[in-house]
């Protein structure tokens, strides 16, 4: 422990015995260290979603250290849902799901603010809910949400995480559209705002993919706060749990995407 005593109060942040042992397994890796556990400790994550994607991943980002986790959920938890909803047990059902996760969180960490926002987030009041965060994680399970808090994110220069699942298939992409030679969201869905809705009540969903999601998006926010490696913006991955195969694509910049246009001229 004396070998991470000095991390990180480098940065300013005055830290406990008790978060030193916490984040060890962190601070020991150079690519984050000190600094980069003190960055998270001060970061604001807003996360779109408790359900099957949002359940682990803010699991995994409270145990992170992530200081303040914005969980912005209108649904109430269902019997349906603890098949993969991890956050939930069977004592929960019926209960706000926004206000719910706050209790788990607590189990798990008391260093971390969860904020629940008990409101389905639309165009109108995404800028006021996304406003804060350093970086915003999608795990809805509609196109027109998807679509309000790309559009949101996209025009306040927020990193979005974007994590969806099937029924056996998961998909997640990182977008930075305001830069120069990355897309964004509607770079790869288009401008349609029709597009049929389906979720996992119609189609099924095996309940460990959105485990796998849901911590692979995870992974994505810690990394968009402490840059390391090579993150997911430009690229796609595809997870196919049939075939247990994972495939990344490489997603480019709409030339004629709108929202792309707009925000280089802002620049």
């Amino acid at each position: 422990m004396d070998a991470l005593a000095g991390a990180l109060p480098l940065v300013g942040r005055a830290v406990t015995d008790e978060q030193l042992e916490r984040y060890a397994r962190h601070i020991v890796l150079r690519e984050i260290g000190g600094a980069g556990q003190a960055r998270l400790l001060s970061a604001d994550v807003a996360v779109i979603g408790a359900g099957g994607i949002g359940s682990p991943a803010i699991l995994y980002l409270a145990a992170a250290g992530v200081g303040t986790i914005r969980v912005i959920d209108d649904d109430t938890v269902a019997l349906s849902n603890l098949q993969r909803q991890v956050a939930f047990g069977t004592g929960d059902i019926g209960s706000s799901k926004a206000e719910t996760v706050v209790r788990a969180v607590a189990r798990l960490n008391p260093d971390v603010k969860l904020i629940p926002i008990n409101t389905r987030i639309d165009a109108d009041n995404a800028p006021l809910m996304l406003r804060e965060a350093d970086v915003v994680l999608d795990g809805s399970d509609s196109f027109a949400t998807r679509l309000s808090v790309a559009d949101t994110a996209h025009a306040l220069r927020i990193p979005l995480v974007s994590a969806a699942v099937g029924a056996f298939e998961g998909q997640i992409a990182t977008y930075r559209g305001w830069e120069a030679d990355k897309p964004c969201y509607r770079c790869l869905v288009g401008a349609a705002e029709d597009a049929p809705e389906r979720n996992c009540a119609e189609t099924g969903v095996i309940g460990a993919l959105t485990g796998v999601m849901g911590s692979l998006a995870a992974l994505e926010v810690i990394r968009a706060l402490v840059p390391f490696g090579e993150d997911m913006a430009g690229r796609l991955l595809i997870a196919d749990l049939l075939s247990m195969r994972f495939r990344t694509l490489s997603v480019p910049k709409d030339p004629a995407c709108p929202a792309c246009a707009k925000a280089l001229c802002a620049t």
